[in-house]
Formats: C-alpha cells, structure tokens, sequence
C-alpha cells in the first residue's frame, strides 16, 4: 500500500509497494523520469507483463519522458499535487506515448492520505 515519501529515492526504493500489477494488463513501457533540482536524478521504470523493475539512470528510448523539479514529484507522489494540474501549469512535462502517461496513474497511483 502506498504511504508519503520524504525524497525521490524513497518513492523508487518503495515503486513495488505502490504498484497495482492487475492494472497494468496489456502494458509494455518503459518510463523515464528525469527529476531536476535538489533530492533529483534520473530513473527508469520498466512496466512488463504485470511487473514492475526500477534502475538509476537514464534508460535509452524509453516509451514516455517525464520531466519535473524533484520536490515537485514528491508532492504529486504524495497526492498534494495532481498530475493535471502539474501539467497544465508546466511543471510537468510529458514527452512520448501519452496514453501511456496516463496508464500509469492506474498502477502506479498517487498516495492517498489512507
């Protein structure tokens, strides 16, 4: 079950407890996020046949690039910032597949304060 996280590094070490693998039928991607500022980096989620693996670092090609200030990311993580909004005030930015993007928010959801 999914739970606030503190930094970006505790939000990827902890991915498989927020992942819902029966929402993820059918999806085969690779995710990046590029997440920039204090706390940040970049990692790379791969989601494929109702699995989930993260690693550090840039993945090439991936399926969708999600790039966004590191404190940002914690507070949409956390459910204090919906991606939406994120993306509508560009402090989200979403290149690649973007039916893939909004997938992800099945099986990967935001915390929500439960």
């Amino acid at each position: 079950m999914s739970r606030r996280v503190r930094s970006c590094r505790e939000y990827f070490d902890t991915i498989s407890e927020r992942f819902i693998a029966d929402k993820a039928n059918g999806v085969d991607a690779t995710y990046l996020f590029q997440l920039e500022g204090d706390g940040g980096g970049a990692w790379t989620v791969t989601v494929r046949d109702n699995t989930i693996s993260v690693s550090e670092g840039a993945a090439p090609n991936p399926s969708v690039t999600f790039t966004m200030k590191a404190s940002d990311y914690i507070d949409m993580a956390n459910g204090d910032l919906g991606g939406v909004k994120a993306f509508m005030t560009r402090k989200l930015k979403v290149a690649g597949k973007i039916p893939l993007a909004q997938k992800m928010n099945d099986f990967l959801p935001p915390h929500s304060g439960k």
